[in-house]
Parts: structure tokens; C-alpha cells; sequence
């Protein structure tokens, strides 16, 4: 079974009562819309490489990977906030589990889509 239907397989689980629509799962990516208006896209290449992108009304946020922004404490985790900012990542951690950290971002945008809590 592969990362991504295994998440499936979690999500349909503990998050059932949140989800606004069927989960889609495509060749590289989970696609979740939940209650709350958040359309999320979960996508795990490995365990430290993977992109989480939400959006909701017409913000956009994203956690990611990718080895830029050095600077940031979380390095190479970092957050995409909807005004364009990149910030430290406060959700995810490189060698935590793959789940723990999907399950993280769920709870975060389930409470606070725009992270405003974690951000400002």
C-alpha cells in the first residue's frame, strides 16, 4: 500500500465527520475538501519531501520541502502564508511520521484555515 492511500485510509477514519466531499486520490497527490471550506492537496514524495497546499475563499497556503530559505529555523520546512510571506514551518517536522504530520495540518486548518494563530 502506498503513502498516499494509507493517509486515505487514516483520513476516511479520523476525519470523516469533516470532510465536505469524498477524498480523490490521483497518481502523486490526496485532494481533501473539508467542512470548513479548505480544499487541501497532500502530496509525499518520501517522508522528508512533501508539499501540503490549502486554499480557502481566495487565500493560498502551503507548507513544503524544497531546500530554500535557509535562514528559517525550520530549514527546509517552511510555510507559504496567503500575503506571500515565508515563514518557519510550526507544523510539520522532518522524522516525525508522515501521518502525524498530515494529521497536524489537518487540525490546524480545521481550527484556523489561515494559521493566524501560528503565524502573527
Amino acid at each position: 500500500m502506498n503513502l498516499h492511500a494509507q493517509m486515505l485510509a487514516l483520513i476516511e477514519r479520523d476525519f470523516a465527520d469533516r470532510l465536505a466531499a469524498p477524498p480523490v486520490l490521483t497518481q502523486d497527490a490526496l485532494a481533501l475538501s473539508l467542512t470548513n471550506g479548505v480544499t487541501l492537496t497532500v502530496r509525499f514524495a518520501a517522508a522528508d519531501a512533501y508539499s501540503l497546499r490549502w486554499g480557502v475563499d481566495d487565500a493560498e497556503l502551503g507548507i513544503d520541502t524544497a531546500p530554500t530559505h535557509p535562514d528559517l529555523d525550520t530549514h527546509p520546512n517552511h510555510l507559504h502564508l496567503a500575503d506571500g510571506q515565508v515563514v518557519a514551518d510550526p507544523l510539520t517536522r522532518l522524522g516525525d511520521d508522515p501521518m502525524t504530520n498530515l494529521v497536524a495540518v489537518i487540525d490546524a486548518v480545521l481550527a484556523d484555515p489561515l494559521l493566524s494563530r501560528q503565524s502573527g
